[in-house]
């Protein structure tokens, strides 16, 4: 990536114009290094409108993520994380994962601008775009083996879900296994998801990159490449958030829940995420790896998080896996 590109993006940031002459001059480069700049960003897909006698602008104001302004927002739980901002990567995962490898330290948050490659479930991709999207992975190292973490996607969506209350977001609910939906328009929308990849193994001390995407604005043209409905956080609040309060309330939500998760486990939050999920009680079809669809009513969430399903043969549990469940009203 062009070292110019992000600075400059950040003096766009306001969504006004800016003549190519007056970047070149604040950043002491000729114009045509600053063309090179704007052309690199958008080879990532960022758009950047160049208008001859104007300048450049974003489409829009967007707010950019800032390290001191998000610690603000983690209040009391600041020092439980080390944050890395980073202007561009493939997955914020996949860069966690490389840094975990290498041992970086507990609680290390890496939290991207722009994600030009992000995963979802089922090898999907996450897409995201700048000031649209907030993705970011957190490292969490736990004392048991990762026989011990089930549950943990669950925990996790609960507390990003305590979160956006925090911040008036009630009417977001939890969709199992891992996503955060809001009924809107008749019709269950998704907010975000949770992608958590593992290391150690079953029995000795484990780690966590726990991989989070939220939505924030969504334009049609990405809406149209996504194969189910998702709304983003600014349309259901009715105004722009800012997207380092949102992180930094969600890493100290997260806080509170990974420590209580480490201390007793899945049961702890058991009957708190029944009352969120968003399909409880609820006619549902699964969609099983094989192509296989079973119908039945949803009756809970077992001790360690799978999903209790009363169907045709009686009541059965359902792991995660390659499984997904869609409503059958």
């Amino acid at each position: 990536m062009n070292k110019l590109a992000f600075p400059i993006l950040a003096v766009l940031a306001d969504g006004k114009f800016h003549s190519g002459e007056a970047l070149a001059q604040r950043f002491g480069v000729t114009r045509a290094t600053v063309y090179n700049a704007i052309l690199a960003a958008q080879a990532i897909g960022i758009t950047v409108f160049s208008v001859r006698g104007r300048g450049y602008r974003l489409p829009k104001p967007v707010t950019l993520l800032d390290a001191e302004a998000i610690f603000q927002a983690c209040g009391e739980y600041a020092s439980w994380f080390h944050l890395q901002v980073l202007a561009q990567v493939d997955s914020t995962n996949r860069y966690l994962m490389q840094e975990s490898a290498r041992g970086v330290a507990h609680g290390t948050c890496a939290v991207a601008q722009v994600q030009t490659a992000g995963r979802g479930r089922r090898g999907r991709s996450w897409l995201s775009q700048l000031g649209g999207s907030l993705t970011f992975s957190l490292l969490w190292r736990f004392q048991c083996g990762a026989a011990g973490l089930s549950g943990l996607s669950l925990v996790i969506g609960l507390a990003l879900l305590r979160a956006l209350h925090e911040l008036g977001l009630t009417e977001v609910q939890l969709k199992w296994p891992n996503d955060l939906v809001v009924m809107y328009q008749g019709q269950w929308h998704k907010l975000g998801g949770i992608l958590i990849e593992l290391q150690g193994d079953m029995e000795s001390p484990s780690a966590a990159v726990i991989g989070i995407g939220l939505n924030l604005d969504i334009e049609q043209a990405m809406r149209e490449q996504i194969e189910q409905p998702v709304l983003g956080l600014n349309q259901l609040a009715g105004h722009s958030l800012n997207a380092n309060a949102v992180l930094g309330r969600c890493l100290a939500a997260l806080a509170v829940h990974l420590n209580q998760f480490s201390e007793h486990g899945f049961t702890y939050f058991q009957q708190a995420w029944m009352t969120h999920h968003a399909f409880h009680q609820q006619a549902v079809n699964l969609l099983m790896a094989n192509g296989q669809v079973v119908a039945g009513q949803v009756t809970g969430v077992a001790e360690e998080g799978s999903l209790l399903v009363e169907t045709a043969s009686g009541q059965q549990r359902f792991n995660a896996g390659e499984i997904s469940v869609r409503s059958a009203a």
